[in-house]
């Protein structure tokens, strides 16, 4: 996401504050949704007119569009009102009409708010990688190895992509989620990192799952996206459709595209873009930003 217009943020100031409206914000509740958006060292309210004061604290991240989009998504999520998804609705649908001369636009992938660009059509929204995805990574992965490694697999999905290696663009989508999930989970979790990890896969009912842990060097795909959720770092919408990313991963094996017969192209690259968006929200709303054990 480049830089908003001024206007944009403007307008995107006065919604979010709400004055005199039904969802008017305090200067202490505009505090806490930019904590609850996991700004880093959030700002504290000063006492002056919230609206220019808001719209202060945009401009000043201006260059942290990973953050201005954590915030708009947030303010688009059901989670963030009692009344859940009918006001987010709402709500979405006002950021979206302010949103719209900068050809963006929220919507939800799995039931999860995301930031997509407006396609050509002037309707279907697109997604590409997480903006600011080195930082974000940093604040999720304490190693800066395994954070190098990451980047590389994006860096070689964009050349697969660009050039017209779509089948190998979402292949490489699907490891990005796997290192991630891998990463953080091991780093987060010791008794993960000592014991392996045990079966809590959904798709298996509890008496039929196996008593045996995987060793992280043996771990599935799978089973790092249900581990995630189990653990209540993704919501179940953003692990259902990690599952499809991973789906798409393991066209990796020539036997299940022979069987299958998928056809790749930029959409299919587009579309596994944003169940990563909604994974890495959930992460970054769920986790503390350092990679101590949890």
């Amino acid at each position: 996401m480049s830089a908003l217009d001024p206007l944009t943020l403007d307008r995107v100031a006065e919604l979010i504050v709400d004055i005199g409206g039904p969802y008017e914000r305090k200067g202490y509740q505009l505090e806490a949704l930019l904590q609850r958006a996991k700004w880093i060292d959030p700002p504290i309210y000063d006492g002056s007119p919230r609206v220019p004061w808001l719209r202060d604290q945009f401009e000043a991240r201006q260059q942290n569009s990973g953050e201005l989009e954590r915030l708009l998504c947030r303010v688009c999520d059901p989670i963030e009102y009692d009344e859940g998804a009918v006001i987010a609705n709402e709500i979405r649908a006002a950021v979206n009409d302010r949103l719209a001369p900068e050809h963006l636009v929220v919507t939800l992938v799995g039931g999860r708010p995301v930031l997509g660009e407006i396609g050509s059509d002037g309707h279907k929204p697109t997604f590409s990688e997480p903006p600011d995805l080195r930082r974000r990574l940093e604040m999720l992965v304490a190693d800066t190895e395994t954070v190098d490694v990451l980047m590389g697999r994006v860096e070689e999905t964009r050349i697969c992509a660009t050039g017209g290696a779509y089948r190998m663009a979402t292949i490489g989508v699907g490891t990005f989620i796997e290192g991630l999930l891998l990463a953080v989970l091991l780093e987060r979790d010791e008794d993960l990192r000592i014991n392996g990890f045990p079966d809590v896969r959904q798709r298996i009912s509890p008496d039929k799952r196996t008593t045996k842990r995987s060793k992280a060097d043996w771990v599935s795909l799978e089973l790092l996206i249900d581990t995630a959720y189990a653990k209540n770092w993704v919501q179940l919408d953003a692990a259902a459709f990690a599952h499809a990313v991973r789906d798409f991963r393991n066209f990796i094996h020539p036997r299940k595209e022979i069987s299958e017969k998928p056809r790749f192209d930029a959409d299919t690259v587009m579309l596994c873009w944003g169940p990563v968006q909604a994974l890495m929200n959930d992460l970054e709303q769920n986790l503390p930003t350092s990679g101590a054990d949890c």
